[in-house]
């Protein structure tokens, strides 16, 4: 009987750029974990400690003539470094963020332009995330955010805000022709983005983190005018925490308000000076920015299992469950919004989890059909783990099912996922595309993707 094939090849990375993040080396992808990367529809990103390498391919082709490498200038002072990476996909733009240990959020284009700098809060950033989560409990409506996690504090920015940021600066960008003082000028951010910050430390300091979207405020502010979060958090002093968050409305609307205003007439003002004063050959350092103060977060629970420590924290599309891998080689499964433990795997050491929705076996003939376009209800969801102290990447139907695949997984890989896209118009449910899973050879450089069909 012939041997199953759940993997498609779309293409290799492979280049001479690579050797400057340790290409060559055997398990060089996995082995390093200052190396760090993030995928997107043809194009993935690779980061070392200090330089960044975007590689572009279409199926079947050469990256080669495709790779843009990004040196973010870091202070070399104080041992600045990058800490995180994420695409940011907003319909036709697209961009890379970067974290750095000191606690600042960078944008950058695919040219490697930096579009924006600005401090979030004092400390190492440990993951950036993009997510989409519901404007009310009682609409359908949703509204992407990008998530910020520190150790010990979340911070929140709306989606909206980095978008309609972008769009400027793309319009003033090419809406004219830049000499070389324009284009030095042109590296100046647009102000401050509006964003929320919340202290998490209360079980404390944690290595990862998320909000999984909102949750009723609490018995006694059922007439409350403010929005609440969910925020979990794992770590080495309590497995798993849950936080709610506050948001006061109000002063969000105020802040967003000055961050808008006040940046746009400092800049005037200072466009005019420079024109008064051009030969000023000293001109004013600005003020290094006042941290942003905390919101309110109100500790709900903990879960604490010494010698026990949770390490990774990864959600389901809508939020409602999150695998938390621990120390002890255990993944646990979490109902979110009643914050209980309803699954447990034991024996995977070292692993990585994905969300990803297969179509179901009763949809297996269906899809050979040319002619039929699978919805959204076509595809079960499903947890993928990856064990590569085993060599195996398993499949498990949520939340309760069985086992659905197992796949080998060659040595000095990872797997990995396309970033969350920010649509600015709801997508048509005919042409749903479902959370797919992608696999990275290290050591040979091929990109696959596992097959939505489970036959």
């Amino acid at each position: 009987m012939a041997r199953r094939n759940h993997t498609s090849e779309l293409g290799c990375i492979a280049c001479d750029d690579l050797s400057e993040l340790g290409a060559g080396k055997e398990g060089w992808l996995v082995n390093n974990p200052n190396l760090l990367t993030a995928l997107d529809t043809h194009s993935i990103a690779l980061a070392n400690r200090s330089i960044v390498l975007i590689l572009h391919w279409v199926e079947g082709s050469d990256p080669v003539g495709n790779r843009v490498k990004i040196v973010p200038e870091l202070s070399p002072i104080e041992a600045e470094n990058i800490s995180a990476i994420e695409w940011l996909v907003f319909d036709d733009i697209k961009v890379l963020g970067l974290g750095t240990s000191r606690g600042y959020l960078l944008i950058y284009s695919l040219r490697g332009d930096l579009i924006h700098k600005q401090i979030v809060s004092p400390g190492k950033i440990l993951r950036l995330r993009v997510r989409d989560t519901k404007r009310d409990l009682t609409q359908d409506a949703s509204s992407e955010e990008v998530c910020v996690v520190l150790s010990g504090v979340i911070g929140r920015f709306d989606g909206s805000d980095i978008q309609n940021m972008l769009q400027r600066w793309f319009r003033e960008r090419y809406s004219q022709f830049w000499d070389e003082r324009e284009s030095e000028n042109s590296r100046e951010t647009f102000g401050r983005l509006p964003y929320q910050l919340w202290n998490v430390s209360k079980y404390g300091s944690c290595v990862d983190a998320a909000i999984t979207g909102l949750m009723p405020p609490p018995l006694l502010e059922l007439e409350s005018s403010q929005h609440y979060y969910c925020a979990i958090t794992v770590g080495a002093d309590a497995v798993i925490s849950a936080y709610r968050l506050s948001v006061d409305r109000s002063r969000s609307i105020v802040g967003a308000i000055l961050s808008k205003v006040v940046p746009a007439t400092f800049s005037t003002i200072t466009s005019i000076s420079k024109m008064l004063w051009r030969s000023d050959p000293t001109p004013a350092k600005r003020p290094e920015p006042k941290p942003q103060p905390f919101a309110r977060a109100s500790p709900l629970t903990c879960f604490k299992d010494h010698p026990r420590k949770g390490e990774k924290v990864t959600l389901s599309p809508s939020g409602t469950l999150a695998a938390v891998t621990d120390s002890l080689g255990r993944i646990l499964l979490l109902d979110t919004q009643a914050l209980v433990v309803v699954r447990l795997w034991k024996g995977y050491r070292d692993a990585s989890c994905l969300f990803v929705e297969m179509l179901a076996k009763k949809d297996a003939e269906t899809s050979k059909s040319a002619y039929h376009e699978h919805v959204k209800s076509d595809y079960c969801l499903c947890l993928a783990i990856h064990a590569p102290r085993k060599g195996i990447v398993e499949i498990w139907q949520m939340r309760t099912g069985p086992r659905l695949l197992s796949i080998p997984c060659a040595k000095g890989s990872k797997i990995l996922q396309p970033t969350y896209r920010f649509a600015s118009s709801e997508v048509s449910v005919s042409s749903y595309v479902p959370l797919e899973l992608f696999f990275l050879n290290g050591d040979s450089g091929q990109l696959f993707v596992l097959n939505r069909s489970l036959s």
